[in-house]
């Protein structure tokens, strides 16, 4: 039987430390969600009472009737006080939380230069806390402040810490790298001897990553003895970031053989991490291990041809068992087998030796030769192969497009565009307002399609990019516009190439819809829909 590790999810409150990390209360309770839903054992969800938006969680996520516990954050009692009468100490009490996590100083130097108080007095400060919650019924976790430091450089004193600690009754005794410095062998070595003088509690490991290790130092902890691991999803952390929980359970479960989480929990992994992204509002690093979009991507044609006859020559795991998928990727340096794995990843049947096969190779390197660059841009590479197989029913067709933009002092840009497409043989005239060209060519492209197209009205811009690809030609320059989109059930991405970045913009842009319309029925009795709207040009 393995042995089971307790996951501590801290994205909530240390993730939110994070440089651009902000999560409303509403963002918290969804996060909290989809962390119970993967099966997570700890959710810490901030400070009772620090501000509005902790008060407000710990107050609504006792309705969501979660499997997690859910943990209030706190520090030890003010020196020279009564841990009874500290008003901190008071709101955990009150926060309805089932347990609490205190830190509290175990480097000497930190309790002489931030607390400016004794050895002698510091130690009271933990035990009183810990004492006076576990009076109060709580689960207590007590986080070790800059443990690892704190024993480099007192050894005696960093270990009477955790004695105290345990011998006020605490649950959980977890060290914690707070600097982020330590190495994975002294992690090791410091949590072995930690583990031979405790007796009581169980050991937790809380992990920073300043040296990018924070993984690894879970890892090593774990296997010296530590039962419990603290992390973010996605790493989200102050400074470098917290241990990565998207790499530390799969690393513990899949390679080491820890009992983490249901294994059809896991599968959950990959969307957790998507999730979390969306609602922090921060990009999913694409090279991401196990979560990410490239972690199981494959560029190279001898990789692609190997992975086809078996996927464990390119992959350390199924992807399957984290919730990702392999994915083909298709450039330059693509051969005949990368091709015909994405056409029948789409369910098109195609011959590598045929014409329609070479064809697609062919374009597919003219057009990267001539700036575009398929690998973030999976839409538009569907549309290519469907193409070259016949598969594209085209629902509409461009006429024209004119952009007006309009600044006048002391006022906010004007953007407008005005549009004429063809649709099922009749003529389409619109115009819209937006925040930018884009946005407004965007807007045009979508009024004058979704009265007939209703589906196009769940479908949004989700992101925007620009790069320049000769950066000597100045404002002269080609320039490549990868656009993101999406709707509730999916996120694709277009690509556009052109001297002029509205022309650029404009070509990702109408490829997004297209895309969006593969599935959609041929337009019928155009004139009469579009009329009642009063769309056609008369």
């Amino acid at each position: 039987m393995s042995t089971a590790i307790s996951i501590f999810d801290t994205t909530l409150r240390d993730g939110t430390q994070g440089e651009g990390i902000s999560l409303s209360a509403d963002d918290k309770l969804k996060i909290a969600k989809k962390l119970d839903d993967l099966g997570v054992h700890y959710i810490e969800g901030g400070i009772p009472g620090s501000n509005s938006k902790d008060i407000e969680f710990f107050k609504r996520v006792q309705e969501l009737g979660l499997q997690a516990k859910i943990v209030a954050f706190g520090s030890t009692r003010r020196k020279d006080s009564i841990a009874a009468q500290d008003v901190n100490l008071q709101r955990i009490l009150e926060s309805g939380a089932q347990a609490a996590t205190l830190v509290g100083k175990s480097w000497d130097f930190h309790v002489h230069t931030a607390l400016q108080t004794t050895l002698e007095e510091n130690l009271a400060m933990i035990y009183d806390s810990i004492a006076f919650l576990k009076q109060g019924g709580m689960e207590v976790i007590f986080d070790a402040e800059h443990f690892f430091d704190g024993y480099k450089n007192n050894p005696e004193y960093a270990l009477a810490v955790m004695k105290k600690a345990e011998e006020a009754g605490a649950d959980w005794l977890v060290m914690c790298d707070t600097n982020g410095g330590t190495l994975p062998h002294e992690i090791q070595e410091i949590v072995t001897t930690l583990q031979n003088q405790i007796t009581k509690s169980q050991l937790g490991i809380h992990t920073h990553n300043d040296c990018e290790l924070a993984v690894a130092n879970s890892l090593s902890a774990v296997q010296a003895g530590a039962r419990q691991v603290q992390g973010t999803i996605n790493g989200y952390g102050e400074r470098c970031g917290n241990a990565n929980l998207c790499s530390v359970i799969p690393n513990l479960q899949l390679k080491l053989g820890y009992d983490c989480l249901n294994p059809e929990k896991l599968k959950q992994l990959h969307n957790t991490a998507r999730f979390v992204s969306e609602v922090a509002n921060v990009n999913l690093p694409v090279n991401q291990p196990y979560v990410g979009n490239a972690a199981f991507a494959h560029k190279g044609g001898i990789h692609v041809s190997a992975i086809l006859r078996d996927s464990r020559t390119y992959e350390h795991i199924a992807p399957e068992l984290v919730g990702n998928k392999q994915r083909v990727l298709v450039s330059e340096l693509a051969g005949q087998s990368n091709v015909v794995s994405k056409a029948q990843e789409l369910g098109i049947s195609l011959d590598p030796s045929s014409d329609e096969a070479r064809g697609v190779i062919s374009r597919i390197k003219e057009l990267e030769h001539q700036g575009y660059q398929f690998e973030g841009a999976d839409a538009s590479l569907e549309l290519l192969i469907r193409e070259a197989g016949g598969e594209v029913k085209e629902m509409f067709s461009f006429e024209s497009f004119k952009v007006l933009v309009e600044k006048t002092a002391g006022r906010p840009v004007v953007s407008e565009a005005f549009l004429k497409l063809n649709v099922a043989g009749t003529s389409v005239y619109t115009a819209a307002e937006g925040n930018g060209p884009v946005n407004a060519l965007d807007n045009a492209l979508r009024k004058a399609l979704s009265q007939y197209f209703p589906a196009l009205r769940d479908m949004h811009l989700a992101d925007y990019k620009v790069r320049v690809l000769d950066e000597k030609d100045a404002t002269a320059a080609k320039v490549r516009v990868l656009i993101e989109s999406k709707n509730y059930e999916d996120v694709w991405s277009n690509v556009g190439v052109s001297e002029n970045v509205i022309e650029a913009s404009w070509e990702a842009l109408l490829d997004s819809f297209r895309y969006a319309l593969l599935e959609a029925p041929t337009p019928k009795n155009a004139q009469t829909e579009l009329t009642h709207h009063g769309l056609v040009n008369h």
